[in-house]
């Protein structure tokens, strides 16, 4: 048994210059996050929609989200957003749950482009899978509290019974890449506990590190648990939304994945690697916003 995702295709060798006769169905998928978890929701986007061309940022500077007031979030939403904006994507995917919970509807309402943030696929699958309606919600302490996924699901299916539980370590043991073995099981039962006490048929795993540990969460909540992973969900979701909006790329387009973080590159191929299974070839450090934080390179 292993979490460790199996290894995807390698990225594409020749790829266009940014935005170079890309517009309309043709443009790249812009995708962002905190930092490096929402690589799994680029995963599932490439695994889902193969020909689309992906624009991936992690505002890697300034990780994490979670602890940042309401506002601050906001404001680094937006200026990671008038980056991939300026690269000529078609369609942007919040790839990070705090991100989601404060600006999502800001920003799907400021722009002519498709928005598609990571809680509400999720929430929604979760809400039509469960045979009981008693649902639990795993993520990280800012997720949680901003009750972003019981809202979701609970305008899903009001009769729901929502469980949440803040599970911190989960991401530290997916960047270690200890996703295996005594200290994450222990972890897991500890974390899990009070959840499947509560009765849960449903988990929704509300963090994009998460689905690295997979494997291992569904040992240990059994066969009478299904778990939601967010990030597949949202890709399901962006397929979707590109399908109905007459965007998805036509098929002859050169194929090609950008990467961009705010800090260290090198950390982040390493990071990029165990998160996707395949090797990133190259990263590009940028700088977001005009404040004193806005690159600690």
């Amino acid at each position: 048994m292993t979490g460790v995702p199996t290894p995807a295709p390698a990225e594409p060798a020749t790829a266009p210059e940014p935005g170079a006769g890309r517009s309309g169905a043709g443009a790249p998928i812009g995708v962002f996050d905190s930092g490096v978890g929402g690589l799994t929701v680029l995963r599932a986007i490439h695994a889902h929609l193969p020909g689309e061309s992906t624009i991936y940022l992690g505002d890697t500077a300034r990780v994490p989200y979670g602890p940042k007031s309401p506002e601050t979030v906001r404001r680094y939403a937006r200026e990671a957003t008038d980056f991939l904006i300026g690269r000529g994507i078609k369609a942007l995917v919040i790839a990070c749950n705090t991100a989601t919970a404060h600006a999502f509807g800001t920003l799907s309402k400021g722009l002519d482009i498709p928005v598609i943030g990571v809680v509400e696929p999720g929430a929604r699958e979760a809400a039509a899978a469960s045979a009981t309606g008693v649902i639990g919600v795993i993520g990280t302490r800012g997720t949680v509290a901003s009750g972003s996924y019981e809202r979701a699901i609970l305008a899903a299916r009001p009769d729901a019974t929502v469980r949440s539980r803040a599970c911190p370590l989960f991401v530290a043991l997916a960047e270690e890449g200890w996703v295996t073995g005594d200290v994450p099981e222990l972890t897991a039962r500890r974390y899990l506990a009070p959840l499947l006490d509560a009765g849960i048929d449903t988990l929704v795993l509300g963090c994009t590190h998460y689905p690295l540990l997979r494997g291992l969460l569904a040992e240990v909540t059994g066969t009478g648990v299904r778990l939601v992973d967010s990030a597949e969900a949202t890709a399901r979701e962006t397929a979707r939304v590109l399908q109905s909006g007459r965007l998805a790329a036509p098929g002859d387009e050169l194929l090609s994945r950008e990467y961009f973080v705010t800090d260290d590159t090198r950390l982040f191929g390493e990071l990029a690697e165990l998160f996707l299974g395949a090797p990133v070839t190259r990263v590009e450090a940028v700088e977001l916003g005009d404040g004193p934080d806005r690159d600690r390179r």
